[in-house]
């Protein structure tokens, strides 16, 4: 994927700093149509790393109290939103829309300045449409907003690349599930939540679980010799 010189130039000042990395208290979460048809259609990524990353990342999101909202597109014909999502949230229910862009539903806005958070995290199906849309005209209102890539998907490689560039042009920042997971960690002496992130790591993390897991074989073979 290329992006110029100049524009990364233009946006550094805006984006350096602490103040730009996400916090538990200062960004919210929209997942904007993980439903069975979006994800019959992909191109751009296999289908099953997308589900997974995006659970592994409501899970996450559930760990630090980041407030999240489930949002599809007339699910009456694409269906609802995955299970592993709604078990996240049982409470909650998705806000069903007609708008192909989140943001010209006023409830998806309203909940967004109700929670006061200037910082908007969004993953969504697809990439090129249910997620750029909303994400640059979010940026254009003055919120500072977060595409997690690996979470979101297009219908093709081209499409969903575009999307990006496009969007980083608008003054979107991308991350991926890792990232996110990283930035509201922070510290592994936060052992409120280190402890509750593990599982998800295990689980939804490939090489990375497989290697804590094995740690954890180890650690506990040797205080069993003692």
């Amino acid at each position: 994927m290329f992006i110029s010189l100049s524009t990364v130039s233009a946006q550094s000042n805006k984006f350096n700093g602490l103040g730009t990395l996400l916090t538990p208290d200062n960004c919210a979460l929209l997942l904007i149509d993980h439903q069975p048809f979006q994800f019959g259609t992909l191109g751009s990524h296999n289908s099953q790393l997308v589900l997974n990353n995006v659970i592994g990342l409501g899970k996450t999101a559930k760990v630090f109290k980041v407030p999240t909202l489930l949002t599809s597109v007339v699910e009456e014909r694409g269906g609802y939103i995955v299970k592993g999502l709604t078990d996240i949230w049982p409470e909650q229910t998705p806000i069903n829309r007609t708008y192909i862009n989140a943001w010209e539903d006023k409830r998806v806005v309203d909940w967004v300045k109700k929670t006061g958070r200037k910082k908007i995290v969004i993953a969504g199906l697809w990439t090129e449409v249910c997620v750029a849309m909303p994400a640059l005209q979010a940026a254009g209102e003055g919120y500072e907003v977060y595409v997690v890539t690996d979470a979101s998907a297009g219908v093709t490689v081209e499409a969903h690349e575009m999307a990006i560039q496009r969007m980083i042009m608008g003054g979107v920042v991308p991350i991926t599930f890792n990232v996110f997971q990283a930035e509201l960690q922070r510290d592994w002496a936060r052992t409120e939540t280190a402890g509750q992130l593990v599982p998800i790591l295990i689980e939804h993390m490939g090489n990375i679980g497989t290697n804590i897991a094995w740690e954890a074989q180890l650690t506990e073979a040797a205080s069993k010799k003692k």
